[in-house]
């Protein structure tokens, strides 16, 4: 029973040490094993960091400002500086001209003018001659030439600069085309309504119509569209050559143009209506010889209706006569 029992107790107790020396071992085992793949792990490590890195770093010198930006920096500068000379340069030509003496409007000998036959020379002097003593650079042109064409007479003008000390002057002068009876005066207007006066030049001789039915209250507008009418009636008259027996004309009803006749004859008003100007005073010449002929005196002729020529229609506020006649 002892010896049973120790041998039961050194079957208990033999094994311990034994599975205590297997586990140490073991574990021995195990921590070598992780000892020599760790140790694997860095000489895998130190080998690829070797790898990697050169053995000794080149030194680069690195400027503080990229390449690209440098050069652009670099060419702004020398923009600007460009720039600046440019400017220095404009402003001293600005101000050598502006105070150099040379440039200087020194009389009315400095100024060119030409073009001017009607119109008034020293009304034309006058504008220009306001800038002598003043740099030719500081002239407004474009003033000048609107304060010219203000002239009547002037339909535009041209102001130009000639260096170093001139200005010249260019004039194109209206065309008149008719006397126009405003009030008690009588001037010269042109087509296109604008009252010119009389000419400057003394020697200048016109042989016009008169125009009545303009007032001096009217505006250039109102005067126009009336010359419109003028102007179609000595287009149609002019081939005939009718023209120089026009001696006056009243256009104070657009819708009966009255026109007085001055032939061998005598003087006749002839009604023409507002339109067929041509044919209506065809009419009137072939036949104004055959109604003297019939009436003692002819005054007036209307022309205006169709199929009928009524000869004196201003007759009966003198007591004349009147007569109406068919068209032929």
């Amino acid at each position: 029973m002892t010896r049973e029992r120790i041998e039961l107790n050194g079957q208990d107790e033999s094994p311990t040490p034994v599975a205590a020396r297997n586990g140490f071992s073991a574990r021995a085992l195990k921590l070598e094993k992780n000892d020599l793949e760790n140790n694997d792990l860095e000489d895998n490590n130190d080998e690829e960091t070797r790898f990697l890195r050169t053995e000794k770093r080149i030194p680069v010198r690195r400027g503080p400002l990229a390449k690209k930006t440098a050069n652009r920096l670099k060419t702004a500068l020398q923009l600007a500086v460009a720039c600046t000379l440019a400017g220095s340069v404009a402003w001293a030509g600005h101000d050598y001209g502006v105070h150099a003496k040379r440039f200087l409007l020194a009389s009315s000998d400095n100024i060119d003018i030409s073009g001017v036959h009607n119109a008034s020379r020293k009304q034309v002097m006058e504008i220009p001659g306001n800038d002598i003593g003043r740099n030719v650079f500081s002239v407004p042109l474009d003033e000048r030439r609107m304060q010219l064409e203000k002239i009547p007479w002037v339909e535009s003008a041209a102001v130009m600069r000639l260096l170093p000390d001139r200005i010249r002057v260019d004039i194109v002068e209206r065309t008149p085309v008719a006397f126009v009876q405003i009030g008690s005066k009588i001037n010269l207007i042109d087509a296109g309504g604008v009252v010119l006066g009389p000419p400057a030049n003394r020697q200048a001789k016109y042989s016009f119509p008169v125009i009545h039915g303009i007032t001096e209250t009217e505006p250039l507008s109102t005067r126009a569209t009336v010359m419109q009418i003028y102007n179609r009636l000595l287009s149609e008259l002019a081939p005939g050559n009718y023209t120089p027996q026009l001696s006056e004309v009243d256009l104070s009803d657009p819708e009966d143009v009255k026109a007085t006749i001055n032939d061998a004859g005598g003087t006749v008003l002839i009604h023409l209506g507002s339109s067929d100007f041509l044919s209506r005073y065809k009419l009137f010449a072939a036949h104004i010889g055959e109604w003297r002929q019939q009436f003692q005196k002819v005054q007036s002729v209307d022309l205006r209706y169709e199929g009928q020529i009524v000869v004196n229609p201003d007759g009966e506020r003198s007591g004349d006569t009147r007569d109406r006649r068919n068209r032929p």
